[in-house]
């Protein structure tokens, strides 16, 4: 057994594919199965069921990524904790965010990492939230800026950014336009839009309309606030966000009475290394800000 091997199964159960992996690893793909095969008949027992174009985990497959995971964290660990003694900052750093990131900070804290830092790798991915804090807890990522209703786990490095309730956007003309708030309930039946499942912004109207024991079914979906307060300003509906998303746009912001809150925060693995946890600091300093915008 060899650690590339092990590298090669978690990211083809991550990406669901041999040639997806293979690309993401920059190998060849028949390299990919070859390992895979060799381990498989080592272990005595088949990782995955292979398709035409897929490969999912067997159920003997997925009782082996967990320990695979964790070898390979152990071995990242090991390294990191070298780095440590030695007062270096090396490695690599796997970083996700929320998609359409436009958090303001984030992207010069990111430049001036790699800037000051030129010889450390550093990956991104987009996904919605619930995605990420997953990614985070299998290891497939170091560090997350991620939207939240409800805390993360214990074991996160968690530095909150931003913290607010649910707001709708409406256009100036609108008859609700001189309110200052109104109960979740007088979104039924309205023409809401709202980011889809998985993120922050929908997990807190989920619960808000919960609580107001209402049930609020959106007529639009978008990953992006700003494609949301582009169709409320042509007509379309009511865009249900936050007050620091509806900020700088054409549309009155109105609160969200009891509305449950919505965060975005800085989250770290437990296992993120060196070069990770000096990244994370990097982007702290750089989104010491107020007004970012999370979805």
């Amino acid at each position: 057994m060899e650690l590339h091997q092990l590298r090669y199964v978690v990211e083809v159960a991550r990406r669901g594919s041999f040639t997806a992996a293979a690309q993401s690893l920059h190998v060849s793909q028949s390299g990919v199965s070859a390992q895979v095969a060799k381990l498989e008949r080592e272990l005595g027992v088949r990782i995955f069921a292979r398709g035409s174009r897929i490969a999912t985990p067997t159920s003997e497959g997925a009782a082996l990524l967990p320990h695979a995971r964790a070898a390979l964290a152990a071995v990242s660990q090991i390294d990191s904790t070298a780095a440590d003694l030695a007062g270096l900052v090396r490695g690599e750093v796997r970083v996700g965010t929320v998609v359409g990131c436009t958090i303001p900070g984030y992207l010069s804290a990111f430049a001036a990492f790699r800037d000051e830092h030129p010889d450390i790798a550093v990956s991104a991915r987009e996904g919605n939230s619930d995605m990420l804090i997953q990614s985070l807890l299998a290891g497939d990522i170091d560090v997350a800026l991620v939207a939240h209703a409800g805390p993360l786990p214990s074991e996160f490095d968690v530095y909150p950014i931003v913290d607010e309730p649910l707001a709708v956007g409406v256009q100036q003309q609108d008859p609700w336009a001189h309110r200052r708030s109104l109960p979740v309930a007088r979104l039924v039946g309205q023409p809401v839009l709202t980011l889809p499942n998985g993120t922050g912004v929908r997990s807190a109207l989920i619960k808000t309309c919960a609580a107001g024991g209402v049930d609020v079914v959106p007529a639009v979906e978008a990953h992006s606030p700003e494609a949301l307060i582009a169709l409320a300003s042509h007509g379309v509906g009511k865009a249900v966000l936050t007050a620091s998303m509806l900020a700088g746009s054409d549309l009155v912001a109105i609160r969200i009475e009891g509305s449950a809150r919505t965060s975005l925060s800085l989250a770290s693995a437990p296992t993120a290394g060196t070069a990770a946890r000096a990244f994370a600091n990097a982007l702290r300093g750089g989104l010491a800000i107020r007004g970012a915008t999370s979805s």
